[in-house]
């Protein structure tokens, strides 16, 4: 596996785990794993991957500055769904 679907890979754990941190209502655990989901972000060369990952790295770092929780629970799990399959099939 190379680094960046090793990156990618990491990044959709993080945000299942942002998901299910603001599911439980564990915001502490959620928030830990907010700082590490932007610090994979920046590991990713954006010209290294598909177009539309590209864009959806994009608006992950949109997404975590949203103001509701639930909003940010349920886009985390769909972007975590989209770049593990990224990384399983690329």
């Amino acid at each position: 596996m190379n680094e960046t679907k090793l990156a990618i890979s990491s990044l959709a754990m993080d945000l299942k785990r942002i998901a299910l941190g603001y599911h439980n209502g564990s915001e502490k655990t959620a928030k830990r794993f907010t700082e590490e989901a932007i610090k994979r972000i920046g590991e990713i060369e954006p010209l290294n991957v598909a177009p539309y990952i590209g864009e959806a790295l994009k608006k992950v770092r949109i997404m975590l500055s949203y103001s509701k929780k639930a909003d940010i629970a349920e886009d985390a799990l769909m972007y975590s769904t989209i770049f593990q399959n990224y990384a399983l099939n690329s």
